[in-house]
């Protein structure tokens, strides 16, 4: 839970940046302060890198880094918990399609009768969202499904390690379009302090409880109470941003947060019977 209050309140912080540097500056902040904080955490030259390592490191980071670049970009006109409900649909996705239970229909269903009070389509009312923020949010979801899938194939051949070179490729991803939208500005000294908070608070300390927790939590819990980023993000946008949402939005958050919890819970059971009605 701290390692989400600390992600929502950094990335609300955050976006209080976009007028000074632009969603692609503020995005450079956290990644490039957060490479420095963990390359000195980790020290990743003692280990001897060959060239066959880059490809899937690269891929990693590359999605990392567009992942976060997209995520910004939405929560510049959407706000910021219901942009989290939204890219849930990635990990959803990827979940689901790992799954072969029937109850993981129910979970579907949830999570398409949340999106659909959300996204702007014919006939529904999405309370006026930015269709190109809902389009960002749904790019950053299917970042986060490819993130979780090159991430487990890194963290089992280099451990530990995956993450600080993950991270600086991902900085050397977003590094360019900061440069481009927020130039010079990056090099303020009161830009540069403010980029670290957010780097602290959107990254380091939650990347170092979630480490914890993982320790000392089952799988399956860590899961369910990583579906409640949505909540935490809408009461911190509310809190620091004064984002309010409306009555239908919170349903349609509830109802993907629900599809997530759910499909955490089925997943960590053990096999079940495929032949139900």
């Amino acid at each position: 839970m701290g390692s989400l209050v600390s992600l929502s309140l950094g990335t609300s912080f955050a976006k209080s940046l976009f007028p000074m540097v632009g969603a692609a500056g503020t995005t450079t902040f956290r990644l490039v302060f957060a490479t420095a904080i963990l390359m000195l955490l980790w020290r990743p030259w003692r280990r001897s890198w060959e060239r066959s390592d880059w490809p899937a490191l690269a891929a990693y980071g590359l999605t990392l880094g567009t992942m976060n670049l997209l995520f910004y970009n939405a929560i510049k006109t959407i706000p910021f918990g219901l942009a989290i409900a939204i890219e849930f649909s990635g990990p959803l996705a990827v979940a689901i399609w790992n799954s072969r239970r029937w109850l993981d229909g129910l979970w579907v269903l949830l999570a398409i009768s949340g999106l659909a009070l959300l996204l702007p389509l014919p006939g529904l009312d999405s309370s006026a969202l930015d269709p190109a923020g809902v389009a960002f949010a749904l790019a950053a979801g299917a970042c986060w499904a490819l993130y979780i899938v090159f991430g487990q194939r890194v963290s089992k051949r280099f451990g530990a390690m995956a993450t600080p070179m993950g991270m600086l490729f991902a900085a050397l991803t977003v590094l360019p379009f900061g440069v481009a939208q927020a130039g010079s500005a990056l090099l303020d000294t009161s830009l540069l302090a403010a980029g670290l908070g957010v780097a602290i608070l959107s990254s380091a300390i939650p990347y170092s409880l979630e480490m914890y927790a993982l320790r000392h939590l089952p799988k399956q819990t860590f899961s369910i109470l990583l579906s409640l980023e949505p909540a935490t993000g809408a009461v911190a946008g509310w809190l620091v941003l004064g984002e309010q949402l409306s009555p239908l939005q919170l349903l349609a958050m509830a109802l993907v947060m629900v599809a997530s919890m759910g499909s955490a819970w089925s997943n960590a059971r053990g096999p079940v019977a495929t032949d139900a009605p």
